[in-house]
């Protein structure tokens, strides 16, 4: 029978669309937003701009099936923690809005739905990279890494950057040099990011038992190591200004010189003593990584010309 939401009982819609939006809250979206806006210049670089439309649409249902698959799976071998922390609390785990069982059907459901879409619509390798990243995640960041290393987040972070390897393999077939240097950028990209926010909720992860480097380490010792990656960061972005055009290349040039006075400032207020605002970091470190892939999107539709061939 079909039944209309307005005709359930006010008390029903309530706890459909509580338990709707805690299944959706269990993908992460705002972290999904952030991993797919690195999946399309990466395709558009692939190829410089001459893209199947409906191949980008494919790779990026892939990816959210992926992605949200993954984050989900995290979730459920999270929710021990993440009651204990303020700034998870209210995730859907953690207050017992969807059932784990649930969660972990769900989730297996999104990374095994991911695979197979892939498959079907791009090709083996693409399909192959998302299963790789969902395991890697899950598996190796989340139940050995997390809670055993203040490195979590180094080698955790290989994740997060798999997206423009899936895009860039969706369109070739292969991966190439410049998809590993893109890697590369977003791998150096968040440890910054990651230890900015920690800084702000190191006694979260303390309670929790989660040995974040700003948990052990001191003020001063994280944001030097902050500065290292930022340096990094900016230098693989001005790597891949190879295999872009100018526009690229200015962008990244005015970006990177921005984030590093932003991580500079950052450290140097540790270094005098003074009150500090990591959050600010981490929150312009996202503005920093979408300037520099949609540059590099404008620059590859363009067909600019390569610096190679200036």
């Amino acid at each position: 029978m079909d039944i209309r939401e307005s005709q359930l009982p006010v008390g029903t819609q309530g706890r459909l669309r509580t338990t709707l939006f805690g299944y959706l809250s269990l993908t992460k979206p705002r972290v999904i937003e952030l991993l797919l806006v690195t999946t399309i210049p990466a395709m558009l670089l692939a190829n410089r701009g001459t893209v199947d439309p409906l191949l980008i649409l494919n790779t990026l249902f892939g990816g959210l099936l992926a992605a949200a698959g993954a984050n989900t799976l995290n979730c459920v071998a999270d929710a021990d923690i993440d009651k204990k922390m303020k700034r998870t609390e209210r995730r859907p785990l953690a207050r017992d809005t969807v059932p784990r069982s649930h969660a972990l059907v769900f989730g297996l459901m999104l990374s095994v739905g991911s695979f197979f879409w892939l498959w079907w619509t791009t090709n083996m390798l693409s399909a192959h990279l998302a299963g790789a990243t969902i395991a890697f995640y899950v598996l190796v960041y989340t139940l050995l890494l997390k809670r055993r290393t203040t490195q979590n987040v180094v080698w955790g972070g290989a994740a997060g950057c798999m997206p423009v390897m899936i895009g860039w393999s969706a369109v070739t077939g292969t991966i190439q040099w410049p998809a590993l240097v893109m890697f590369a950028i977003i791998f150096f990209w968040t440890p910054p990011h990651t230890w900015a926010l920690a800084m702000r909720y190191k006694e979260d992860y303390a309670a929790a038992g989660v040995p974040m480097l700003p948990v052990v380490a001191t003020e001063r010792q994280v944001t030097k190591q902050i500065l290292i990656y930022t340096w990094l960061t900016v230098t693989a972005t001005l790597a891949l200004a190879l295999a872009t055009g100018w526009l690229y290349a200015a962008v990244a040039i005015l970006a990177g010189a921005w984030f590093l006075v932003m991580a500079h400032q950052l450290h140097s207020g540790v270094r005098r003593g003074e009150p500090v605002k990591p959050l600010r970091l981490f929150l312009q470190s996202n503005n920093y990584l979408a300037v520099v892939f949609c540059a590099l999107a404008v620059d590859s539709a363009l067909d600019l010309p390569t610096l190679l061939h200036l």
